[in-house]
């Protein structure tokens, strides 16, 4: 760890950023609002986290890696947002101005450069072969006052599901660590036991906004890609294809023929998307995209985000428990347009469900903006402790299937429910703000 250490940390450097408070608390309640507890507190800044009501300078305090000689380094996206003035401090003790390349606000990713050669860069690592146990270590500058600390643990888990509450299309993969990360680590790199980078770490779970032993990194299969894109282009340009997606889970793998439970099941198929138009269905699982094996949901979500607009893809797919062979050119991801969710989303109050529906009048869908297309049963209600809130279904939500068969009504869906034989598992399809998922509900011993 000695010498890891020793070769890592002249390529880890100290960002200080200087912005005017009033943009910058502006800046920052658009883009902490709904992120995990502690991440707001995770950018250190210097002014207290009190307000204050004339504009004066504020100083945030983060760290980077240099990932090319000639001076790029990347850092996290909320670390450089809002910047007026950039300077990086060099493990040598030099402090130099950057000038920010990019942000790509999808990934919270970004690149600054400093005007100097010869700098030691790091090496990459393939985030792809971390599995849980193995010893990592974090580098960076905890609360802006520890400059060029090194910390160690362990891989905790790896592609972990998107935490972000702001916008589900946002990749997840995340790698998660109980190396020691604080406020001011944030951009930091995490190295494997060969010193090589395998992630940017960007966020910790904590109630007090220090380290409570869940950190987490973005992989460098996300970090490299991003990166070469800022550097040559000075933006990222996503590519998407319109669809939401559940994992295949021991729960619902038998509702669609799937022998294991791997694979990326397509809940919602946009309209006029580049998933409509190559052939994909609602039902469809995903087992394999360019040959490459799909395990979930999150998995497909990331290798999507990576990719150019214009790619063309090959996707191995199961529909209703037969193989079938799909290419695809990927669209260009734009702010409002639908890309590769992760659509894990949260569906009467009496029976075995524990929830009471009504039909879709023309009211309630003006209520919950449902489109007019929309056919189902909507939730009314949800008994507490219940399969149904089990399930994570909540009023305002719209049943479309039960079973793999289409729900168009409300009496419809009790007949379905009660047809159904007593303490079998019910797949549910349920639309819920604007976005399909698959929900597997365990009844209740019961009839009603």
């Amino acid at each position: 760890m000695e010498n890891v250490a020793s070769r890592v940390t002249p390529s880890v450097v100290n960002i200080s950023v200087t912005s005017k408070s009033q943009e910058h608390q502006v800046a920052d309640s658009d883009q902490m609002q709904g992120l995990p507890p502690g991440f707001a507190q995770f950018f250190g800044q210097g002014g207290g986290g009190q307000q204050q009501q004339t504009p004066q300078l504020e100083h945030g305090i983060g760290s980077g890696v240099i990932i090319s000689p000639d001076g790029y380094i990347v850092t996290n996206g909320h670390v450089v947002d809002g910047a007026t003035q950039i300077k990086v401090t060099l493990n040598d003790r030099r402090v130099l101005p950057a000038k920010l390349i990019g942000v790509d606000k999808l990934t919270d990713l970004a690149v600054v450069k400093v005007d100097t050669k010869g700098l030691p860069s790091i090496a990459w690592g393939d985030s792809a072969k971390l599995h849980p146990g193995q010893t990592v270590l974090a580098f960076g500058s905890p609360f802006g006052y520890f400059q060029f600390s090194v910390t160690r643990g362990i891989v905790s888990a790896v592609d972990r599901p998107n935490p972000y509450s702001d916008d589900a299309r946002k990749p997840g993969g995340f790698i998660q660590t109980d190396a020691a990360i604080n406020p001011g680590n944030s951009g930091g790199a995490l190295v494997n036991s060969h010193g090589e980078l395998v992630g940017i770490n960007t966020f910790i779970i904590s109630n007090s906004g220090s380290f409570a032993g869940a950190g987490f990194a973005i992989p460098a299969q996300i970090v490299r890609a991003t990166a070469e894109q800022l550097m040559k282009n000075g933006k990222v340009e996503h590519g998407y294809l319109g669809i939401s997606l559940n994992d295949v889970t021991p729960d619902n793998a038998k509702f669609f023929n799937m022998q294991e439970a791997s694979g990326a099941i397509v809940s919602q198929v946009s309209p006029n998307s580049p998933a409509s138009r190559g052939g994909l269905h609602q039902g469809d699982v995903i087992a394999q995209l360019n040959g490459k094996k799909i395990v979930n949901g999150g998995a497909l979500q990331v290798a999507v985000s990576e990719l150019t607009p214009g790619t063309n893809i090959s996707l191995s797919v199961m529909r209703d428990g037969k193989p079938v062979s799909l290419n695809l050119t990927l669209g260009q991801f734009q702010k409002d347009a639908d890309v590769a969710d992760n659509g894990n989303n949260g569906s009467s109050q009496r029976g075995k469900l524990g929830l009471a529906v009504a039909d879709l009048t023309a009211d309630a869908r003006q209520q919950i903006n449902a489109p007019d297309q929309l056919k189902g049963a909507v939730v009314e209600s949800v008994r507490p402790g219940s399969p149904a809130e089990d399930a994570g279904l909540q009023p305002g939500d719209v049943i479309l299937e039960v079973d793999r068969k289409a729900t168009g009504s409300a009496s419809q869906f009790v007949n379905q429910v009660h047809g159904s034989a007593d303490g079998k598992d019910l797949l549910l399809l349920v639309w819920s703000r604007g976005n399909a998922s698959y929900r597997t509900i365990h009844p209740e011993d019961q009839n009603g």
